[in-house]
């Protein structure tokens, strides 16, 4: 089943409630986000990604995974 915009804001907002988020993407498989979070102060970039990963619960995991790609850029706000 594809998955969209709204449900990866949706499950990335469940962990970063006071994030601003940007999804842009609608071919159900292919998307871009950005994730601007005051808790990625004093991270590193992998572990702001993976934090974002870690949200999206499983839905990259291996070839049955909903969302096959994501170009991903985090960071803590200016």
């Amino acid at each position: 089943m594809p998955i969209d915009a709204a449900e990866i804001e949706s499950l990335i907002r469940a962990e970063f409630p006071d994030a601003k988020i940007t999804v842009q993407g609608d071919d159900g498989q292919h998307f871009a986000a950005e994730v601007v979070d005051e808790s990625f102060r004093g991270m590193n970039r992998v572990q702001q990604q993976r934090a974002v990963y870690a949200a999206l619960k499983g839905k990259m995991d291996g070839s049955q995974g909903e969302l096959h790609a994501l170009a991903l850029a985090t960071r803590a706000p200016k």
